[in-house]
């Protein structure tokens, strides 16, 4: 594969065009992601959020268009995409008899992830999201709430460059939105990207885009420039 793209946004989608049970979930979509920006996908339910996610990231092969990563077509060579990638679902998918140590001790060999400091890196996770004296109980005593802040740990363990987020604020209180916020601030200040499924009103330091589905009958969609808070 050659090179990348110096000049290529990160993430680019072409005339995306997807329908499930006979219905258009969206049609002719355009849109592209740069280092330092952030996309809030909303829509109201089934309008085909989750769907777009997954086609965006490989998951997905019942589309018509294009998906390019720093140029290339995804459709080609998914390799440096994913290597680049942290797509976290709407589910926790976790271990439920494991600890959160376990599980994070789990998704790092399931990843590839081999750090002399691991264990380190672990508990630097585990504290950043709250769960610091929870580390050894086994996940199903846990909250839902802590579940999820299991799951989120990952964002400060696997260095990624798009981080790709379905519903990340779900079951976690004002304190853990406030600090998904930050990071979220943070990482696209940093030249990271996101791209994030939420209703949320999100709360950020930085302007962001939002690509509302579910406009039309047709597929129809919208592209909104969010200021900052």
């Amino acid at each position: 594969m050659p090179a990348p793209l110096q000049q290529a946004p990160l993430l680019q989608a072409s005339q995306l065009y997807c329908e499930r049970d006979e219905r258009v979930l969206f049609a002719r979509l355009d849109f592209t992601l740069h280092s330092g920006e952030l996309v809030q996908v909303e829509g109201p339910n089934g309008a085909g959020k989750t769907t777009l996610m997954r086609s965006l990231t490989g998951l997905n092969q019942y589309f018509e268009g294009e998906v390019r990563w720093r140029g290339y077509s995804l459709a080609q060579d998914t390799t440096a995409f994913h290597a680049e990638t942290l797509a976290l679902g709407h589910h926790s998918g976790i271990k439920l008899p494991l600890t959160p140590t376990e599980n994070l001790r789990w998704i790092a060999a399931a990843r590839g992830i081999s750090l002399h400091d691991l264990d380190a890196r672990i508990a630097f996770s585990l504290d950043a999201v709250g769960l610091s004296g929870f580390e050894h109980q086994p996940a199903h005593t846990l909250s839902a709430g802590q579940k999820r802040r299991i799951t989120l740990a990952r964002l400060f363990l696997e260095p990624a460059t798009l981080w790709v987020l379905d519903e990340p604020f779900s079951a976690i209180d004002k304190a853990g939105v406030a600090a998904l916020e930050g990071l979220l601030g943070d990482h696209i200040q940093r030249g990271g990207a996101a791209l994030v499924v939420t209703h949320h009103d999100l709360r950020l330091a930085r302007p962001h885009h939002r690509l509302l589905l579910g406009q039309g009958r047709r597929g129809e969609w919208q592209w909104q420039e969010a200021v900052a808070a």
